[in-house]
């Protein structure tokens, strides 16, 4: 898809990177058939295709409209189109390019509202009274401390998860104890910047992401030796650091570090023995987020684990397709999000488990909502 670029409104070196991913755009319409708001609303402006043209549009001719911006506010950044396309386009990156670009075209009270919403999560002062009264679940074992001290990891506490369901992260310090591992759990106040990201607020994305870094590396060069994540979500968010970077940019070889540092809690428990750990529940099903399939590329790891303490994989109806949570997508586009919730619950339910277990604090919280049965992230399983 050749492009000739004619916008002022953003910087040479992000054109050329808009440039690029465009131009590696071939047509096909593979995207079109694994795309969620594709599929349902049938608009090809509501496709990974239709948007790379609008924002093309953008970019060569300056023209942009309300209209345009709804179309890129619609997509859930699942980055299914990704993991289908032939070509290797890189979207996700390119639609946080169009979205800042069109930002300037959304209403005064929309941009109220999102703005209320994300300070509001991402201020700890203000969500923890909130997250208290939605609270999912609590702390339901006594913690364990490591009878020996063999390596320590940096645990992500995230924004609204520590609020929300505290027993995620404390699952994980007892699993991690028995295995002879310190925890350092960082603040909740160390928010990833994935929300300010995605809503197109990338100054303050980027002040964050800059401060995580320069204590994240303080923490590794004390002995440190992985930065974990129990939220997919913010797992990939850290992991595509880097592309937030220019490589002339002293941020960049940090956020390299950083980045390779960082792994899914699946992806550091994948190689360590778990023979002590026993699996609470059997008769479950697992959904897989977007953010671990599509975005860290992890597919099917989860579910290996699981299967190694004695779990029986179940094959899920569209798998591949998004729950609907999507960060504060769910929030904003609430219609959607519970179209594809209603789907992915009856798919999930269709063997009839006790639980359905997941790997993002946004898609448990999201999936519990329309669900008649309990949803847990998976590594709470795991603490017996």
């Amino acid at each position: 898809m050749h492009i000739d670029l004619a916008n002022n409104a953003i910087s040479e070196s992000t054109q050329d990177r808009a440039s690029q991913i465009i131009e590696s755009c071939v047509h096909c319409g593979f995207c079109l058939a694994t795309c969620p708001t594709y599929q349902l609303l049938g608009d090809e402006l509501d496709s990974p295709r239709g948007r790379i043209y609008l924002i093309k549009s953008a970019l060569e001719k300056n023209q942009f409209s309300q209209k345009s911006l709804s179309h890129m506010d619609r997509c859930l950044t699942c980055r299914s189109c990704e993991t289908t396309c032939p070509s290797g386009v890189e979207y996700g990156q390119l639609l946080e390019i169009g979205r800042e670009m069109m930002e300037s075209k959304r209403g005064k009270l929309q941009a109220l509202y999102r703005y209320i919403v994300r300070k509001t999560l991402l201020t700890p002062l203000l969500f923890k009274p909130i997250g208290y009264f939605l609270r999912h679940s609590k702390v339901s074992s006594k913690p364990i401390k490591p009878n020996t001290i063999d390596s320590s990891v940096l645990l992500m506490g995230g924004c609204v998860q520590p609020s929300l369901a505290p027993n995620i992260n404390h699952s994980i310090k007892n699993i991690l104890a028995k295995l002879n591992i310190e925890v350092r759990e960082s603040s909740q106040s160390e928010c990833c910047g994935a929300l300010d990201q995605h809503l197109a607020a990338s100054n303050d994305a980027l002040k964050k992401v800059k401060r995580n870094i320069d204590t994240w590396i303080s923490q590794l060069d004390s002995g440190v030796e992985a930065i974990i994540s129990s939220a997919s979500g913010c797992g990939i968010m850290i992991k595509d650091y880097p592309n937030l970077f220019e490589e002339s940019d002293p941020y960049y070889e940090k956020s390299l570090l950083v980045s390779s540092k960082t792994k899914d809690i699946a992806e550091f428990l994948a190689n360590k023995d778990l023979s002590m750990l026993n699996l609470k529940e059997l008769n479950i099903s697992y959904h897989e987020p977007c953010t671990m399939q599509h975005g860290q590329k992890l597919g099917g790891l989860v579910e290996s684990i699981l299967s190694d303490l004695g779990y029986i994989k179940k094959t899920i109806k569209d798998s591949h397709i998004c729950c609907g949570s999507a960060g504060t997508y769910s929030i904003f586009e609430t219609k959607i999000a519970n179209q594809l919730r209603s789907e992915k619950i009856e798919n999930l339910n269709a063997s009839k488990p006790k639980m359905i277990v997941t790997s993002n604090i946004g898609c448990l919280m999201h999936l519990q909502k329309g669900s008649s049965i309990p949803v847990k992230h998976w590594v709470e399983l795991l603490d017996v």
